[in-house]
């Protein structure tokens, strides 16, 4: 294993770990893309289609299949887009941090596509919804063909395992990717030898890997043919997931895992499910299922129904990524975020938000009812999210790595031309559904943005309230104050002005401790900082100390840790024996000049229910002095 900032990756030369972290990836990054064949080739003939079973129309959507997955994943995310890391981190909000320290230079530009990554970082959360039902829910439907008496029980015994699903999640990561990677391995064998069955029967199948069917299907459809992208987009909807999961695995188990077994499995699956159209039409209904003999359909869909609970692994992670990172930057209110592994960093847990997913997608599924309902929901947030990719991996091509402006905006105006046509077909599904993750983008959106723009609010209300720190160090020498005994810690949001809750109780009480630590933590645009450049210390007056530690926004806080064995002058810090001093702020929105006045009560609202600086910071909760104070925002 390499070692990069105390986090280890999975870029291990030896073949044989190498291979177990490709399984590893396979039951976490792959399982959403995995599972499209349950649902991605029905769709495409579902009746709002409109479009007959014929050789004409199979063989046009099996090459704009094929070539999606080509052209998508195989080209655009795994050769380009996973090289767009954030020292190891990857996901679009990942992306857009690497922007920001990239164009200091240019701020409104660099606003711009802040706000942009920010609204591609929101629409994560609706696929987030979106993925655990429709996968879970497909491979449930698969009963009804093994026994019709069991429709009634297909709604009910879909929330129970996605009950199952969200509770084993406070497990990580890495114990559900050993577990669930083999279970994923066999089912793309079992997907390739379904599909190998049928084409064995009928190989002339395989002539759609040429792209001139796809120019013919929508030459003889026209308008029509467009409208079917949108259900050819499902095969590729896991793009983001696996981008956002990155720092789980890193570059090299991801690209193995899906040259070696994904794309070959879902190709030979697809083009099985065509060969079975082409015999028989009225296949078309639920051609996965039929692929199987009679006798091995209740195992299907027992090993189906297991890999989708495995396919919403990769959404459910890499939300839990975004939301680590959201809350680093400030762009969230602080949650209780938990690390699932001593080994990888990136492996996180984050508790209220698992809950809020179930709960979201329980709902989903009681209101569509069904996967073809849930399909009309699915792909807008998707491709609008990899648009925003595409077009933020252009300025990270120019201005971190200097590609020819002209080389790069040539390769992202290819994707972006069929990403386009994806989006397009996608917006004609918002009436039917599509609405709902956008919604949830939206409010989510709406969070971030009042978040940061809050935070940003409070800090200037805050410095109406308190002085330079150069000018409290002049007061201090012109005062000559009592020393009591003890240190003590002012945690602070400027490092160039005093702590709010060190003037207060200075007016209040004219005494300090015997050593004062001001204390400055400081968020950073890369995943990790290491050890070696975690803390700065700086004496700037008689036993009075400027503190400032560092964090990547995929690092979870943790002061006391950071400050054992800091010398401040003769003594070594002791995070048992000192006090901490924190704020406790009481919003109240006015009509001052700031947000509308329903954005900062939003802001007041998750201020107060943010999770307490103590528990964040790990401090000693026993510590702990909080100085109340009234802010009008």
């Amino acid at each position: 294993m390499l070692a990069v900032h105390g986090k280890k990756t999975f870029m291990n030369t030896n073949p044989s770990g190498k291979s177990l972290a490709a399984l590893a990836a396979l039951g976490i990054v792959y399982g959403d893309i995995g599972t499209s064949p349950l649902y991605a080739f029905k769709e495409s003939f579902h009746q709002a289609h409109d479009l007959a079973a014929n050789a004409t129309n199979v063989y046009g959507i099996l090459s704009l299949i094929f070539w999606s997955l080509i052209i998508i994943i195989s080209i655009k995310y795994l050769v380009f887009i996973l090289r767009a890391d954030n020292k190891g981190e990857g996901g679009i909000l990942a992306l857009t941090a690497l922007i920001g320290s990239s164009m200091k230079g240019k701020p409104s530009a660099t606003r711009w596509l802040t706000l942009l990554g920010l609204f591609g970082t929101a629409l994560l959360y609706g696929d987030g919804v979106i993925t655990p039902a429709i996968s879970v829910l497909s491979a449930v439907e698969g009963l009804e063909l093994a026994a019709p008496s069991l429709h009634p029980y297909i709604l009910p015994i879909t929330v129970v395992i996605l009950i199952g699903l969200f509770s084993i999640q406070k497990h990580g990561t890495a114990i559900v990717g050993r577990v669930f990677g083999p279970i994923t391995l066999a089912w793309f064998a079992v997907l390739a030898l379904l599909g190998l069955n049928k084409i064995i029967d009928a190989p002339s199948i395989l002539q759609a890997v040429n792209p001139s069917y796809a120019v013919d299907f929508f030459v003889l459809n026209g308008w029509q043919g467009f409208a079917v992208l949108g259900s050819v987009f499902l095969v590729v909807t896991g793009g983001e997931a696996l981008y956002s999961d990155l720092g789980h695995f890193g570059k090299s188990p991801i690209r193995w895992a899906w040259f070696v077994v994904v794309l070959p499995a879902l190709t030979l699956n697809y083009f099985g499910q065509g060969a079975l159209i082409l015999e028989n039409p009225l296949a078309v209904k639920n051609p996965f299922y039929l692929l199987a003999p009679s006798w091995a359909l209740l195992p299907l869909i027992l090993l189906a129904t297991v890999s989708t609970v495995i396919a919403s692994q990769a959404l459910i992670t890499g939300v839990f990524s975004v939301t680590a990172q959201a809350v680093q930057l400030q762009y969230m209110p602080r949650v209780r975020i938990s690390h699932t592994s001593k080994d990888e960093f990136g492996q996180i847990y984050v508790g209220a938000l698992n809950f809020l997913l179930m709960v979201a997608c329980i709902v989903v599924v009681l209101t569509f009812k069904t996967s073809s309902n849930l399909a009309a929901a699915y792909g807008i947030a998707v491709t609008t999210t990899m648009v925003i990719t595409t077009i933020s991996f252009y300025f990270v091509a120019v201005h971190t790595w200097n590609w020819r402006p002209l080389w790069a905006m040539a390769l992202c105006a290819f994707f972006l031309v069929i990403e386009g046509a994806f989006w397009g077909a996608n917006l004609l599904k918002i009436a039917q559904g599509g609405w709902f993750p956008l919604l949830v983008g939206v409010v989510i959106y709406t969070i971030m943005t009042t978040w940061k723009e809050g935070r940003k609010i409070l800090a200037e209300r805050m410095k109406e309230n308190i002085i330079p720190q150069k000018d409290f160090l002049a007061l201090i020498e012109k005062d000559k104050p009592t020393r009591v005994s003890g240190t003590a810690v002012y945690m602070s949001g400027h490092p160039d002005y005093t702590p709010a809750t060190l003037f207060q109780s200075y007016r209040h009480y004219h005494c300090l401790h015997e050593n004062v630590v001001f204390l400055f933590v400081k968020t950073q645009a890369r995943p990790y900082v290491g050890v070696a450049d975690r803390i700065g210390c700086e004496k700037i007056g008689p036993s009075m100390y400027q503190v400032v530690i560092r964090y990547g926004f995929m690092d979870l806080p943790h002061i006391p840790e950071a400050m054992r064995g800091l010398q401040l002058g003769d003594i070594t810090f002791d995070s048992q024996e000192a006090t901490y001093f924190l704020g406790r702020e009481n919003l109240i929105a006015t009509k001052r000049k700031g947000m509308m006045i329903w954005r900062e009560k939003l802001f007041a609202f998750m201020s107060r229910n943010a999770q307490p600086a103590t528990r964040f910071f790990h401090l000693p909760a026993d510590r702990v002095v909080e100085i109340g104070s009234v802010i009008e925002l």
